[in-house]
């Protein structure tokens, strides 16, 4: 067991009785263990500033390919994918890919580009990345997935933690259970300061609930070594469920964030005891938007934010008392002019926001990889 984790030492404490754990992945605290996940397409420097902005302790950007980061050139059209702006401090960078030795200058170049925390990926189960050996194929691999993990810690300086991202095996057969500790037990041998598991199999999908029985057998495994969980969060209460059902030192929320920071708000309060806040009003729902579009134009050109938002904006109108309706008007947004005129039309009186209906079957893939 790794000793060197302070999270069971350093506590934040709930007048409600619960002992949150202070966060710790390697030299960085966090003040809250509830962070944004990486999500592919979606986690990108406007989403992950927003999140900041609501309570996200710690965020990752979108999963990114070993060998596109390596021939990745200095233009405007890509610098996007480096952005990181100082009030996002701490953030993680994820690298995907399939060839060991690809993994450390990768990592380097995210390095370079300010990110705090090089995240790997073991855990996307998207057939077509799966069918090119990346992502959760590596949880059949032990030896290649052990050596990306030693390129990696060995490429990056000492100050920078490495973490993993997993899920709990690739199916439910015993050998892939051990394949599975093979890999969890040689990656903290090799020097990451976290593992992230996500409850469900790379067979699942997203198919299923997540165990979080399992969860909690993998953090009794882990002692003091820092593991967080994933899967089915989505919402401030499940976030909390998690950490104290299963013991894990902290959750990433990822379906659950999309189109819905006020999770992180919400997070917070609930673990200090007082009640739940109410949905945002639409006043507050619209302030968002309109910041999350601002955002979004100092890496996009106008059509290519207007196109990239339209997918928040049907995440964010689950919010909104007339959300059928709202979903249609954005789904055809390609301009500022008419992003602006959605939210005069639709956000005009400052009425509640309703709660959002959870949708565990929403098509929408948690942390996936479906661009890679």
């Amino acid at each position: 067991m790794n000793g060197e984790a302070g999270n069971l030492k350093s506590q934040i404490s709930n007048p409600n009785g619960i002992c949150l754990p202070r966060l710790r992945l390697g030299s960085i605290e966090l003040d809250f263990p509830v962070v944004q996940a990486a999500l592919s397409g979606y986690s990108d420097w406007p989403m992950r500033v927003i999140a900041k902005r609501f309570g996200a302790s710690y965020t990752l950007c979108e999963v990114l390919l070993d060998k596109f980061l390596i021939e990745l050139k200095d233009r405007h059209r890509t610098r996007r994918f480096l952005k990181v702006s100082d009030e996002e401090h701490p953030v993680g960078g994820q690298l995907m890919g399939a060839v060991p030795e690809d993994f450390g200058p990768a990592a380097m170049k995210l390095v370079e580009a300010g990110f705090d925390v090089i995240d790997i990926n073991f855990g996307c189960p998207v057939k077509k990345v799966l069918g090119r050996c990346r992502g959760g194929f590596l949880l059949s691999q032990p030896e290649t997935a052990l050596e990306i993990v030693s390129r990696v810690r060995d490429a990056v300086p000492p100050h920078v933690p490495v973490t993993v991202k997993m899920r709990r095996a690739i199916d439910d057969e015993a050998e892939s259970r051990d394949k599975f500790f093979e890999i969890f037990d040689g990656a903290y041998a090799r020097g990451v300061a976290a593992i992230t598991v996500h409850g469900r199999t790379v067979e699942q999908r997203y198919n299923g609930p997540s165990n979080w029985d399992i969860l909690r057998e993998i953090k009794q495994h882990a002692g003091n070594r820092v593991v967080l969980g994933s899967g089915d969060l989505f919402t401030a209460q499940a976030c909390l469920d998690m950490i104290r059902q299963t013991g894990v030192d902290g959750v990433t929320a990822a379906r659950g964030a999309i189109g819905n920071p006020w999770i992180f708000r919400e997070a917070r309060a609930l673990a200090a005891g007082l009640p739940l806040p109410d949905p945002p009003t639409l006043h507050e729902q619209r302030d968002a938007l309109r910041e999350h579009f601002r955002l979004a134009m100092e890496v996009y050109d106008e059509n290519r934010a207007a196109i990239m938002l339209r997918k928040f904006g049907i995440k964010y109108s689950e919010l909104h008392p007339q959300f059928e309706q709202l979903r249609e008007a954005f789904v055809v947004v390609s301009s500022l002019a008419e992003w602006d005129a959605v939210l005069a039309t639709w956000y005009r009186d400052d009425l509640p926001g309703r709660r959002r209906v959870i949708d565990e079957d929403s098509p929408i893939l948690s942390e996936s990889c479906e661009t890679a």
